[in-house]
């Protein structure tokens, strides 16, 4: 699915470089830090700027500039995108250099956020910490990077290939688990449990271990329990002991539900200001993934001891070569492109030198970016999704914003290759993200399918990457299956195997949790789709010629000329039907809701419909025989029109296409790990 919609664009490209028109003041004291500041006054009507594509001279990275450049463009993108708060914190040489609340902890008191003392849920930013706990304990030698994490465990993993899992694998998300959702965000705090939800969940391992790289909650949970093991430690007590306190992040737990003292400082969660209705704390499990809340400077702490090495003014929290080694590239999905370190994935961009990580809950939205040769981290987090979910291009758009004014550098034009129209109608086809669950909901994923189209003038298309205004980015090739945005500075690069064939695609326009791997023609929406469509259209007519059929027939008082074998394979044949357009439905409905609840997945709770909907899928197929049945005997009958057996005869096509599609996308698995 792509977040970059039109309708959540179209306010990002107003704001990203056109802060100045918005320069409203804060109504708290603009030269403290932790000011708050609230939503101003819309922008003038038709004012439009957009991001600069040219290099400027790089401004001085200050408090008062940051003040200026942050305070002028956040408020109102937060106002535009329906978000009812936010906040950034950005430190640079080892100090906190700016922090500030924009908007609402809590709509309906009015409160406004603190940079200093309101938390927010940073989601998977919190693995961060996970990772860095894993670290501490490798440099204290009680864990390997690449042994078997079998060995300090007290469940097994099942091999792939005969290969185990390492510890390396889980920091690079290369251990080739399919992604799990159910029980992720559980309903109640007794729920939560972290070494329950692991022996309970394991993950089937689709993908050879170290290839494909496939973000993977679950390994983050395995990571942090291997720590409470290896320590003696419970997993909150070790981060609160051994990373929190060190750093002064006296704001900052990964407890659900939060302690007494932490909880009325907790920022209210909303699905968009304008909704206005606060969302329950979200209980994250494995909560190593993601349940931690912090402040804005707390998170700052964190940045400051990354960028220096692991230090925080006195203290440790990892040594020099640890943190080195850390920051080092580990693996990527293409020579060339942005990959993984030990756990922050790289993001480099305006010639830095960038790692980092983002988080998301349903209703808080995150990012933290260290600018390691610049010795610059910042860190935001909203805590609403906003209008179709415009927090994701709001930070997306603040941090290119923040990089293009403090250290601009002009887009590359390189020259596009000779075979550039031969390899575009190579690589196009449609393609499927890593990051998916085989075993029980193949059919979600084939609506994510995503769309890789030629031009004739050998560009390329991508359906899920698009610009600010939601216009389709182009693509020109510059070397070997090797493209560059045209007219910007992202990358994109197709893998081939050793025949020659396309495997996958990874982009460094989005984060690289995950690659596109080609879908074979058969399966993909490309065929699919019509085929489907098609299929349906052809019961839908059925019934509805049935309906009349019987309509007309008892108004002039006629009767069908069938023998009782006849009556009975048409009556089941009509059933049949019925059961393949139910089981259509079904899944359409199932797929449109869960679209709209996801905690219908997250929380398990979808787990009973699954088990109708499979139920429905075996009725669908038994259904599909009995058409086909029908439609033997139709050419059998010696007294069958033509027209009569080519409807029939269409009638079996569509069905017997609906119950490949049924076996094929695993509608009758009943399997409901997810």
């Amino acid at each position: 699915m792509n977040r970059y919609a039109k309708s959540i664009a179209a306010f990002a490209i107003t704001c990203v470089a056109g802060f100045a028109m918005a320069q409203v003041p804060p109504v708290a004291n603009p030269a403290s830090a932790s000011s708050a500041v609230l939503p101003p006054s819309p922008a003038p009507t038709g004012a439009v700027m957009t991001a600069a594509t040219s290099p400027g001279t790089p401004h001085v990275m200050t408090a008062d500039d940051l003040s200026t450049f942050l305070d002028g463009m956040v408020p109102y993108m937060i106002q535009r995108g329906d978000i009812a708060g936010g906040v950034i914190s950005v430190v640079k040489d080892g100090k906190l250099l700016f922090a500030r609340g924009y908007g609402y902890a809590d709509l309906e008191k009015r409160t406004p956020v603190s940079p200093e003392t309101t938390l927010f849920r940073p989601g998977s930013t919190s693995k961060l910490f996970t990772w860095t706990a894993v670290m501490q304990q490798v440099e204290q030698g009680k864990l390997d990077l690449d042994h078997d994490v079998n060995d300090y465990l007290d469940f097994k993993i099942p091999p792939r290939d005969g290969k185990p899992v390492t510890l390396r694998q889980l920091m690079t998300h290369t251990a080739g688990f399919e992604d799990t959702a159910r029980g992720l965000l559980p309903r109640k705090p007794e729920d939560v449990n972290l070494e329950r939800y692991l022996k309970t969940h394991i993950p089937a391992r689709i993908f050879a271990p170290g290839e494909i790289v496939a973000y993977s909650n679950y390994g983050c949970g395995l990571a942090g329990y291997i720590v409470q093991r290896v320590s003696g430690e419970g997993f909150d007590d070790y981060v609160q002991k051994h990373i929190f306190e060190p750093l002064g992040m006296h704001h900052s737990s990964f407890a659900m539900p939060l302690p007494p003292p932490l909880a009325p400082l907790m920022a209210k969660g909303y699905k968009s200001a304008s909704d206005g209705k606060p969302q329950p704390f979200e209980l994250v499990d494995p909560a190593p993934a993601g349940a931690m809340s912090s402040s804005a400077t707390d998170m700052a702490n964190f940045m400051i001891a990354q960028l220096q090495g692991g230090r925080f003014g006195d203290t440790r929290i990892l040594q020099q070569a640890t943190a080195e080694l850390m920051h080092s590239p580990q693996h990527t999905a293409a020579p060339g492109l942005a990959g993984f370190d030990l756990g922050f994935y790289q993001e480099d961009r305006n010639g830095q030198r960038i790692i980092g990580h983002g988080g998301d809950t349903i209703v808080f939205h995150s990012d933290l970016h260290l600018l390691l040769d610049a010795n610059v981290g910042i860190f935001m987090s909203f805590n609403s999704a906003g209008d179709a979910g415009s927090a994701h291009v709001i930070r997306k758009a603040i941090f290119q914003a923040f990089l293009d004014r403090y250290f601009p550098q002009a887009a590359p034009t390189p020259a596009t290759v000779a075979t550039a129209k031969a390899d575009a109608a190579r690589v196009a086809g449609w393609y499927q993200a890593s990051r998916r669950n085989d075993s029980a909901l193949r059919m979600l994923y084939l609506f994510g399918q995503v769309h890789v189209s030629a031009k004739p003038d050998g560009t390329l298309s991508v359906s899920m990457l698009n610009d600010y205004a939601g216009k389709p980015l182009q693509w020109h090739e510059t070397g070997p299956l090797h493209y560059s945005e045209v007219n910007g500075k992202s990358q994109l690069a197709f893998v081939a195997d050793a025949q020659g064939g396309i495997r996958y695609w990874a982009s460094d326009a989005e984060v690289p949790v995950f690659v596109f791997q080609r879908v074979s023609a058969a399966k993909s929406m490309g065929v699919v789709g019509p085929l489907m469509g098609l299929s349906i259209v052809v019961l839908l007519a059925t019934l509805l010629t049935w309906f009349v059929g019987w309509w007309v027939r008892r108004h002039y008082g006629r009767t069908l000329a069938l023998s009782d074998r006849q009556r009975r394979t048409r009556l089941l044949s009509r059933f049949g039907v019925l059961a393949l357009v139910i089981v259509v439905v079904g899944w359409l409905s199932f797929i449109g809701i869960t679209s709209a609840d996801e905690s219908l997945l997250l929380d398990g709770s979808g787990t009973g419909w699954l088990y109708l909907l499979h139920v429905l899928g075996v009725v669908g197929l038994l259904g599909a025989l009995a058409v086909v049945v029908h439609a033997v005997r139709a050419w059998m009958a010696p007294r069958c029109g033509r027209w009569v057996r080519a409807g029939e005869t269409l009638l079996a096509l569509a069905a017997i296409y609906l119950a490949w599609f049924i076996v094929a996308f695993g509608l009758v698995s009943f399997n409901v790990r997810f």
